[in-house]
């Protein structure tokens, strides 16, 4: 009985999660977008302050949902973050941006083009500058502009959310926007345990038990080895290959870890 009452509140939780975060998408454009651009300011301090805004909006919310009893969180050298430039994540839940963008003050990351064309998200993502993924060109000199500005950039370089269950396959993109614009990886594992908010998975299925994030921040992986290639899509290529049995190496062991402990 204690278990299904348990489980029912994080249901409600759990959709009330949903509520609020819709009612944000609406009330940031309508309220938030235009007060940034009547405050005289220039076309950066814009930004920088949009995307202030919407980092301590994630922090609240995902302190939110933790003191709802929805999900908890452990967080291993965040500190590391501080001096990141280019952070490269598995993506195993929907949230994991919500939680990177939280920890991460001054955080840009690579959206969807068709968030552009959402009346709900538009302003938010045009105003924080947030790179729109529109084609690869496009991405890499966007990325390095943002770099430029002192942005740490957030990419998932599956470029979807994770199987669960399944090795890791790495896109090339990430590995080009190292390589193009000589930027140093910082590594973040992601472990979800139940999982939850996987692309099987709908936002009214919520596990039998509360939902346990882990967030490791791990050391810096130098790009500068594979800019000595023959070829910046050579590099990209190595560079892809080793990220990808790195991630696929230490979410093992973090694991296991887990596991241990």
């Amino acid at each position: 009985m204690a278990q299904r009452i348990n489980h029912l509140w994080r249901w409600i939780g759990t959709a009330f999660s949903f509520f609020v975060f819709g009612l944000g998408g609406i009330l940031l454009p309508l309220f938030a977008v235009p007060v940034l651009y009547l405050i005289p300011s220039t076309k950066r301090q814009r930004e920088r302050r949009a995307q202030g805004i919407i980092h301590h909006s994630f922090r609240f919310y995902i302190g939110m949902m933790k003191c709802l009893g929805v999900l908890s969180y452990e967080l291993e050298d965040v500190d590391k973050l501080r001096q990141a430039k280019l952070i490269l994540a598995n993506h195993p839940s929907l949230i994991d941006v919500i939680f990177l963008i939280a920890l991460v003050p001054n955080a840009n990351c690579v959206v969807k083009g068709g968030l552009v064309r959402n009346p709900f998200t538009r302003g938010p993502i045009k105003t924080a500058g947030y790179i729109i993924n529109e084609n690869s060109e496009g991405v890499i000199l966007a990325a390095a502009e943002a770099f430029a500005k002192n942005d740490a950039l957030i990419i998932f370089p599956e470029g979807t959310r994770t199987t669960p269950q399944q090795m890791l396959r790495l896109k090339r993109g990430a590995a080009n926007v190292a390589i193009r614009t000589a930027a140093d990886i910082t590594p973040v594992l992601i472990e979800c345990v139940p999982t939850t908010l996987s692309k099987e998975n709908r936002w009214y299925d919520v596990p039998s038990k509360k939902v346990h994030f882990r967030i490791k921040v791990c050391a810096v992986v130098p790009v500068a080895p594979y800019l000595a290639e023959s070829a910046p899509s050579v590099g990209a290529r190595k560079l892809t290959a080793d990220l990808t049995e790195y991630f696929n190496k230490e979410l093992v062991l973090y694991e296991q870890s887990a596991a241990r402990d």
